[in-house]
């Protein structure tokens, strides 16, 4: 009775060490079989810790995120999925807005005959506004201010160079 008790105990020792002796699958081998899943979407990548896959990256919409992370579920070994991953967001492209120029003609005309004692200022429109550039002398540059101001045309920026 006791011979039989003891093989019993052995048989039953023996049978758990198999069934805990079962061969595990290292975080290596399922971060090769993941990597081959991630990599019909070059701009995701996938890591693998302790059976777990970490998804990182971007899909470009959620149904292609979904059936990633089903493939990588399957993966006989991978416990679980944890999803880092973004959907792509596409800016809106912004509507182009035609602007006419904020001058009038008649205006630069008029700011044009001001300061048609001074050659080397240039009267344009830029970004939608009377502007004033070139080179002058301190004293030029309060009679071409002064010129323009009697006008009153609204507003002028001043971006000529002063020079002494």
């Amino acid at each position: 009775m006791k011979k039989t008790f003891a093989m019993a105990t052995l048989a039953l020792a023996i049978s758990f060490g198999a069934i805990s002796c079962k061969k595990k699958i290292s975080d290596a081998d399922l971060k090769t079989q993941a990597t081959t899943v991630v990599a019909t979407n070059p701009n995701a990548s996938i890591d693998v810790q302790e059976g777990v896959a970490h998804l990182t990256g971007t899909f470009p919409d959620q149904q292609s995120k979904d059936a990633m992370i089903a493939q990588l579920k399957a993966i006989n070994g991978i416990k679980d999925v944890h999803d880092m991953a973004s959907i792509e967001t596409t800016p809106a492209t912004p509507t182009p807005v035609e602007t006419q120029s904020a001058v009038d003609p008649a205006v630069q005309k008029k700011v044009q005959d001001a300061v048609k004692d001074f050659p080397s200022i240039k009267v344009e429109v830029i970004n939608g506004e009377l502007t004033l550039t070139g080179n002058v002398s301190s004293t030029q540059a309060r009679k071409i201010k002064e010129s323009v101001d009697a006008l009153k045309v609204g507003k002028v920026n001043f971006n000529y160079t002063v020079k002494n």
